[in-house]
C-alpha cells in the first residue's frame, strides 16, 4: 500500500475529503473572502487567500509541536486568543461597512494578506481542528511529526482550493459593483453578515 509521510494513501484521501467538507461550511474565512473579492476585486481576494493559507500552515506547525495543545489546555490563553479573534473580525466588519467605493490600490494586496493571516492566527477553531480532528487520521506506528506535516499540507491545500473558488465566484461581481451606489449596498450587507459571523464565532467557541 502506498504511504505518504507514514500515512496510508486511502487514509490521506479520507482526510482530504473531510478537509474539503469542513472548508465548504460557511465561516469567517468564506464570508470575508466574499466581501473582499466582490468589492475590491480578485487581486485583493487572492492576497487574502495567501494570508489565510500561511496562517493555517503556521497553526498546523505549532500544533505538531504541541504548542496549540498547551493553549487549548489553558482557559486564560484560550479566552485571550478567542476574544482577540472576535474583536478582529468585528473590526474587519466595521472597516468594510465604513469604507468608500474608492480604494487606494497602493499596498492593497499587502494589507489584505496581513488581514487573512491575522484572522487565522487568532482563530482557536483552527487549533482545535489540528488537535481534535487531525490526530484521528494518524497512526501510532509512524513518527507523529512527519504525519502531522503531511496532513497539515493537505488541509492547507484543500482550504486554499476552496478559497480560490470563492474568490473567483465572488470576484465576478466586482465589475458590476463599479457603480458606487451598488457597491456600498453590497459592501454593507456583506459587512453586516461578517459581524453576525463574528458573533456566531464567539458563541460557538465558548467553553
Amino acid at each position: 500500500m502506498i504511504h505518504v509521510g507514514g500515512i496510508a494513501f486511502p487514509t490521506l484521501l479520507s482526510f482530504l475529503v473531510t478537509a474539503l467538507v469542513i472548508e465548504m461550511t460557511p465561516g469567517p474565512n468564506m464570508t470575508y473572502l466574499a466581501l473582499v473579492s466582490a468589492t475590491e476585486g480578485r487581486r485583493a481576494g487572492f492576497a487574502t487567500v495567501g494570508g489565510v493559507a500561511l496562517g493555517l500552515a503556521v497553526i498546523g506547525v505549532i500544533a505538531a509541536f504541541g504548542v496549540a495543545e498547551a493553549i487549548q489546555a489553558s482557559d486564560i490563553l484560550y479566552a485571550i486568543l478567542r476574544w482577540a479573534g472576535v474583536v478582529f473580525l468585528l473590526y474587519l466588519a466595521w472597516d468594510g461597512w465604513r469604507s468608500s467605493a474608492v480604494t487606494d490600490a497602493a499596498g492593497t494586496e499587502g494589507r489584505y494578506f496581513a488581514r487573512g493571516l491575522i484572522t487565522n492566527l487568532l482563530n482557536p477553531k483552527a487549533g482545535m481542528f489540528y488537535i481534535a480532528v487531525l490526530p484521528t487520521f494518524m497512526t501510532p506506528d509512524s513518527p507523529p511529526v512527519p504525519q502531522a506535516m503531511v496532513l497539515t499540507a493537505t488541509y492547507v491545500g484543500a482550504a486554499t482550493f476552496v478559497h480560490v473558488v470563492i474568490v473567483m465566484l465572488a470576484g465576478t461581481f466586482e465589475p458590476v459593483l463599479n457603480d458606487p451606489r451598488r457597491e456600498i449596498v453590497v459592501r454593507r450587507v456583506l459587512s453586516a453578515l461578517l459581524a453576525l459571523v463574528a458573533l456566531w464565532f464567539a458563541w460557538s467557541t465558548a467553553r
